[in-house]
């Protein structure tokens, strides 16, 4: 999607050690997002403490939420706090909203706290083509105006300003990334931003997801999407590109270097593979394409254009179910770990301690072994089996059913129930969350098929809220959960 060949994500969301080593450290270890999108949250200690175990040693977070930024006290593990992009246009129109924000989510947590932040990402991918130019006349003010406030603190020489971008904010004529530049419709703006970070010492940012090439294109060669070599092989004037991620990301080098500015230090922001939700979603894609860019990464490889290292943080930690599916239903799924803080394959990130797989979450508690399922007796033809299955899903997490993911083989009945029972956990297993009229029954039996897993949530102190008033709303829930079924269907 995008510009070119190379399949640019119209949807998301390295510093190479050059002239930032004295400033902002160098690359050291590989980086993760932190999302925190979840109807079930796993505590920032526990996250925090699983960001150790696996020798993560960079995060980037996409607000300045204090408790997460509390868990990382003295933690060792460098951070980057997010500016959400609804907050841009009033960062852009007041300095003082600005210095506010920094003296609250930065100055605060590093000067008293013990947070080593290192960079502030203003926005997250404000230009993309689906936002219609929404961001575009404040981007670039706010990032100004957190860049004076971080200056006027005294912590510009340590914390520096950066734009996560979607890779659509370039494109090539051509399948060779020598053919790059910015998109038409921003080239200006880009390049005013571009000299802004490097007047600042600070790093370009960008997403990269070959994954959404494959999305995109049902005739995308599927094995350019990853790192075993792909052929036949890309010739740029003697630069050989046998994945999409070099070039992808060598395109983003050329339009740099077009305007000047070919030596700017580049992060990339956001890579990954999610596990579930479409065909190519799975976890022997995600393992293949998450392994082989580790591979690279501890090699220490770069790119034709920049051999260097890469300075890269994996898209993402955790799944997150209350993500908007709007670009996918994959979105749920782009986790290392599932929402209980447990590795899905194993994955080997050069953690200093050696071991050859994710260490996930301790000490997590689920909720009681029962699920809300079809009853045997229902009748399929009931009026309320379509509105109560549209509202389930609507309300919890049906993105493991469809053609081609974890769930896609399960007849009518199973997946009614899949959605009985997402429904069911996501409302932290409360008796008026399985009262679907005459359709719907407990049991404790596992109704999980092969690879179709019927999850239990975890425990958290909204599930103990909803244990004690559960049963005195039972009926009130159910009149209104069905109320809103027959007045939407």
């Amino acid at each position: 999607m995008g510009g070119g060949k190379f399949g640019r994500c119209d949807f998301f969301v390295v510093v190479d050690v050059v002239v930032l080593v004295v400033l902002v450290g160098s690359v050291g270890g590989i980086g993760v997002n932190w999302g925190t999108q979840s109807t079930h949250p796993l505590s920032p200690s526990k996250v925090v403490k699983m960001l150790k175990d696996n020798g993560i040693q960079k995060v980037k977070l996409f607000d300045a939420d204090p408790g997460i930024l509390d868990a990382l006290k003295k933690s060792g593990i460098q951070v980057m706090v997010g500016i959400p992009n609804d907050m841009l246009y009033t960062l852009a129109n007041s300095v003082e909203a600005a210095e506010k924000w920094v003296s609250k989510n930065v100055s605060k947590h590093v000067s008293s706290g013990g947070v080593d932040i290192r960079y502030v990402a203003v926005g997250n991918e404000p230009f993309l083509s689906t936002y219609n130019g929404t961001y575009e006349t404040t981007t670039l003010p706010a990032l100004q105006n957190i860049q004076a406030a971080l200056t006027k603190s005294g912590l510009s020489n340590r914390v520096k300003v950066t734009v996560p971008l979607n890779a659509d904010v370039y494109q090539s004529s051509s399948e060779k990334p020598s053919d790059g530049g910015f998109r038409p419709d921003i080239n200006s703006l880009m390049v005013q931003i571009v000299k802004f970070l490097n007047d600042n010492g600070a790093p370009f940012t960008v997403n990269i997801y070959p994954f959404i090439s494959l999305y995109a294109d049902p005739n995308f060669p599927v094995d350019y999407a990853f790192f075993n070599g792909y052929q036949p092989a890309i010739n740029d004037n003697g630069r050989t590109y046998d994945n999409v991620f070099d070039a992808n990301h060598d395109t983003l080098v050329w339009a740099l270097q077009k305007n000047g500015f070919g030596n700017l230090p580049i992060i990339v922001g956001e890579i990954g593979w999610p596990t579930d939700g479409d065909r190519n979603a799975n976890l022997q894609y995600a393992q293949r394409f998450n392994q082989g860019f580790m591979s690279r990464y501890m090699s220490g490889k770069g790119t034709p254009m920049r051999p260097n290292p890469i300075d890269a943080y994996l898209f993402s930690l955790i799944d997150e179910d209350a993500k908007s599916i709007q670009p996918g239903n994959f979105e749920r799924h782009w986790g290392m770990f599932y929402l209980d803080g447990q590795p899905k394959y194993q994955l080997n990130l050069g953690s200093a301690r050696g071991n050859n797989g994710l260490v996930g979450a301790d000490g997590v508690d689920h909720l009681a072994k029962k699920w809300c399922v079809l009853k045997p007796s229902a009748n399929l033809n009931d009026d309320q089996v379509a509105p109560s299955v549209a509202y389930a899903c609507q309300n919890a997490d049906c993105t493991s059913l469809g053609y081609g993911t974890s769930c896609g083989n399960l007849d009518v009945h199973g997946n009614i129930s899949y959605a009985f029972n997402s429904y069911y956990q996501v409302n932290d297993q409360m008796d008026s969350a399985c009262k679907f009229p005459g359709l719907s029954m407990v049991t404790d039996k596992d109704p999980s098929v092969g690879d179709c897993k019927f999850r239990i949530m975890i425990q958290t102190d909204s599930a103990v809220l909803h244990g004690k008033v559960g049963s005195l709303t039972t009926l009130l829930f159910s009149f209104v959960v069905f109320l809103c079924c027959n007045l939407l269907f």
